[in-house]
């Protein structure tokens, strides 16, 4: 990534600026014009790029540059993003369809994404239930000015609820001329295609016509890759891993039979009334690819048979802005924009063995484990042994069910800016609006499926399964399978209003800079859940959030330079909220000793209210991870999980899930935020910034954890319970299924480390120039502490695995960027780099995978680190041609295998570009006038 600092002319700038007193001011103003800019985080306009707050600017070559096909793809690629981001490649997730970024791994709802300076409402479904999130890919990427990256919380422009802080993105407003863009991309497997299109248009300008409009309107295509298509490639996209050392029972494979428990297979499983034990019908050469079958007779069978890795997706974006210089001091504006976007991504088939979550009376959650329920009738042609039995089946002749999204966002706003009596001010009204249709296909109605198993009065019975389920008629298809649909919407509505000047008076330094403002915003949430699963009549449990808020707030900033080379700012906002208040303060200090060194730091505090997914009573969530059970599994003397007698390797990293209700007891969260750090110009043409960080967030709204929940008494077990040496059975020793995972406030989280940016511009005469940058973000500490006691740390591991997709926090992340431009040629490189994690959920917590002999897996129970290199190059073959090309992954690098995570299939999404492999992009850009 390339980081757009300007830190000497920014440092000179503000050095002569600091040396200015008031009544050279006028002087200035009449004959030298400054020109002034305002910066994400500030209201107040600055003749110099760099503040107190560290902030990183990336221009539109850039993003264009990088071969990314989005927005989100490319900030998901920076290291300040975190566990708790949102890949579109995660198309099993609550919101998929969507993507986001989390700065400082603290969540996609502690990080503010703006457009233009004002905020977008979120998507209509919430990540995990609970965390309400922009979706950037209602982004236009071509008509992108630059973005803008607040790196320490925002508390008084924009909100006190960007605690992570704030990714402001910036679209044209001054376009003139025709432009059209293209481009295409493939894998060097010939799939994963991509398409895009744009065309820009805009004419007038201000200062001759009194007048500017501009409109894009962009288009993309991206093929869906399937898991299997990776087959070839190592462990990619594979859900059996035992050629790589584990063991059968993963959690994308399925099938097998262990000590009175079986999963769901393709042929079916009976449980033999006689035995305890299950048996598996005929047929599985039939629906199986697995290699390796089950010791135990059971029917293997593995995810990536159906499983898409990356969605089919169409999109669309359309924006235009108008300008109209009204008179010399008063601008009237509007933007109105749409998006819609179509994603798709196939699942696994349906089973008739699962444990579905509903609200009962008073909003208490109801459980049917339809493992238990739903038996074959002794009198089904299929059951040999002539009395009600269990059965495990995976509905093979139903097929996958495919994961429709649907999401259309639009975006009004309508403003005015002038200057009247020494005020720059700015006023406008925002609307918009996210409306998400989700549509997934062959759900199973429970109830018919019951009836046709076990009910020989229905004319429905006998469904035939596996092998035999040719026999069965459309009609009973028609009545045992749904598209479940829910029709979602959120809305925000923002008045807002802010003024700055320079009062009339002068410190040491110069004038003080002053800045009031002040906004009302309303948003509605109306999140129903899938029809069916209200009452557990299919087989998707309830997911739904209800409410709205209202917000009025108001700020004050100021800027003071108390001495030349000494620059204060701070700010004040409150907000008021319908059940809560806050007062939320902002203090940056800046030194520039010498034209070219400055010190500056930052102390913001931050303050989010429940939202309508987690106080509401209305709201409830099922979400499902991976845990380790602490009765079928505990850790014995040498720290490795083993399975006791009875159980199996795959319960000490079992697929459970949690029940997550709205608390209308939740206390608001509050965070402290520090920085501090150094922007140096050692030597020409070397910038260097180093920001350390510390963010505390208090009182923190989370869902119990999984791992806690495990070891409560109100765990939710099958009943195959185990027995002990003398052949008793221990109580409450079965498969765990469901944990109680309410929201409460935690006591904290704190997150610690440094940020380091170097960039040097070299300028080689005759062979043009070049520029070579670093990017290092080193997490010192991630540290969560849901008590005085019952502590996690994350930095450096797999976890937090409740979170989104289980990504991981690595302690370092490094960008290492080249740029080089002769001629009309440029060419570019970037070296991406993770560090390695500690294969285990939090640090002190054993290992989380074994292999098949026991041993802790992978590589002594750590994930390899990851790094890949991307080039591009840009020909302007004319002042209206252009073309460029990229090459993503450049050596093929194959990320490494990832037993853990959920977010990708046998590899990490924080390596998707090594599981897709080496892609290539072209394009071309006229313009034509």
């Amino acid at each position: 990534m390339m980081m757009e600092k300007m830190m000497a002319r920014s440092v000179r700038l503000l050095f002569a600026a600091a040396g200015m007193g008031a009544a050279a001011l006028p002087a200035l103003a009449q004959d030298a014009p400054m020109q002034r800019v305002e910066i994400t985080g500030s209201s107040i306009k600055r003749a110099t790029a760099e503040t107190a707050s560290p902030v990183t600017v990336i221009n539109s070559d850039e993003l264009l540059r990088s071969g990314k096909a989005t927005v989100a793809e490319y900030l998901q690629t920076l290291t300040v993003d975190g566990a708790g981001s949102l890949p579109t490649s995660f198309g099993s997730g609550f919101a998929a369809g969507s993507t986001a970024i989390s700065l400082r791994g603290l969540g996609a709802t502690s990080t503010l994404v703006l457009l233009n300076g004002r905020r977008m409402a979120p998507y209509a479904r919430a990540d995990d239930g609970q965390k309400s999130f922009t979706d950037l890919s209602t982004v236009p990427m071509q008509i992108v000015e630059r973005i803008e990256i607040l790196k320490d919380g925002a508390s008084s422009l924009y909100g006190a609820d960007a605690i992570a802080g704030v990714v402001n993105i910036i679209l044209r407003k001054d376009f003139t001329g025709l432009q059209v863009r293209g481009e295409t991309g493939w894998s060097r497997y010939d799939d994963a295609k991509q398409n895009k299109a744009s065309i820009t248009y805009g004419q007038g300008d201000l200062d001759e016509d009194k007048y500017n409009w501009v409109v894009n309107a962009e288009y993309s295509q991206s093929d869906e890759l399937a898991a299997s298509s990776r087959k070839n490639r190592d462990w990619i996209g594979h859900g059996d891993i035992r050629p790589w050392g584990y063991g059968l029972p993963t959690q994308y494979a399925s099938g097998y039979i262990s000590n009175g428990a079986a999963s769901p297979s393709p042929t079916g499983s009976l449980l033999n009334p006689a035995t305890g034990q299950y048996v598996s019908l005929p047929g599985c050469a039939n629906f199986s690819q697995a290699t390796q079958g089950d010791p135990r007779g059971g029917c293997v069978w593995h995810q990536d048979q159906f499983r898409s890795m990356q969605p089919e997706i169409e999109s669309l974006n359309l924006y235009t802005r108008g300008t109209w210089q009204i008179n010399p001091n008063l601008q009237a504006y509007t933007e109105l924009g749409y998006s819609e976007r179509r994603s798709s991504f196939t699942m696994t088939p349906g089973s008739t063995s699962g444990t579905i979550i509903f609200p009962g009376a008073n909003n208490v959650p109801q459980l049917i484990n339809y493992g238990s329920l739903i038996n074959m009738d002794a009198t089904h042609p299929q059951n040999p042994y002539g009395k009600d039995v269990r059965l495990r089946y995976s509905m093979f002749d139903v097929g996958p069910s495919v994961r429709n999204a649907k999401n259309t966002f639009n975006r009004f706003v309508v403003g005015l800016k002038g200057n009247n009596a020494g005020w720059d001010w700015e006023t406008g009204y925002t609307h918009s609006e996210s409306k998400l249709d989700l549509a997934w296909t062959n759900m199973i109605n429970m109830k018919v499926l019951n009836d046709a198993l076990s009910n020989p009065a229905s004319s429905l019975f006998p469904y035939y399964i596996g092998a035999q389920a040719g026999k069965n008629s459309p009609a009973l298809y028609a009545a045992l399978t749904r598209t479940a649909t829910s029709h979602s919407t959120t809305k925000l509505d923002i008045v807002d209003f802010k003024a700055t000047r320079e009062l009339p008076f002068a410190l040491p330094g110069g004038n003080v800079g002053l800045a009031i403002g002040g906004e009302h915003r309303q948003e509605k949430l109306n999140n129903p859940s899938f029809g069916g699963s209200e009452d557990g009549s299919i087989n998707s449990s309830y997911t739904a959030a209800f409410g709205d808020s209202k917000v009025s707030a108001v700020y004050i900033e100021a800027l003071a330079p108390i001495l030349k080379s000494v620059e204060v700012t701070g700010a004040l906002r409150y907000d008021h909220y319908d059940k809560f208040n806050s007062t939320t303060p902002k203090l940056g200090i800046k030194w520039t000793p010498v034209k070219t060194f400055a010190l500056r730091g930052t102390y913001t505090e931050g303050f989010r209210a429940p939202s309508a997914a987690e106080n509401n009573t209305r709201s409830q969530a099922t979400g499902s991870a991976s845990v380790q059970d602490p009765v079928r599994c505990p850790t014995n003397a040498a720290g490795v999980p083993t399975p006791i007698a009875g159980a199996s390797q795959g319960d000490c990293s079992i697929s459970i899930s949690s029940i997550k209700i709205g608390n209308p007891d939740l206390k608001p969260e509050e965070s402290k935020g520090y920085t501090l750090g150094l922007v140096w110009d050692p030597f020409d043409g070397t910038s260097l910034a180093v920001d350390g960080f510390k963010i505390k967030r208090e009182n923190e709204i989370n869902p119990v954890s999984y791992a806690e929940a495990a070891t409560r008494p109100g765990a939710v077990r099958n009943d195959n319970n185990l027995k002990d040496a003398a052949g008793n059975v221990i109580p409450n020793s079965g498969t765990l299924l469901v944990v109680q995972g309410a929201y409460r406030n935690s006591s904290f989280t704190e997150v610690s480390g440094v940020d380091v940016e170097i960039k040097q511009r070299l300028r080689l005469g005759e062979y043009g120039k070049a520029t070579i940058g670093l990017t290092w973000t080193h997490i010192a500490s991630f540290l969560r502490a849901e008590s005085d006691t019952l502590r996690y740390q994350f930095a450096g591991t797999h976890g937090n695995c409740d979170t989104s997709n289980c990504m991981g926090t690595p302690k370092n992340k490094l960008n290492l960027t080249a740029s080089w431009d002769i001629g009309a040629w440029n060419f570019s490189g970037t070296a991406n780099w993770r560090d390695s994690m500690k294969n285990i959920r939090y640090e002190g917590a054993p290992c989380a995978s074994q292999f098949a002999d026991g041993t802790v897996a992978p590589n002594g129970c750590k994930l390899a680190s990851f790094t890949t290199v991307d080039l591009s190059t840009r020909w302007n073959v004319s002042k209206q041609l252009t073309m460029f090309a990229s090459v993503a992954n450049v050596f093929d690098k194959v990320a490494p295998l990832d037993p853990l995570t959920y977010g990708g299939m046998s590899f990490n999404p924080l390596d998707n570009s090594g599981a897709v492999g080496r892609y290539f992009k072209f394009g071309a850009q006229y313009k034509f006038f």
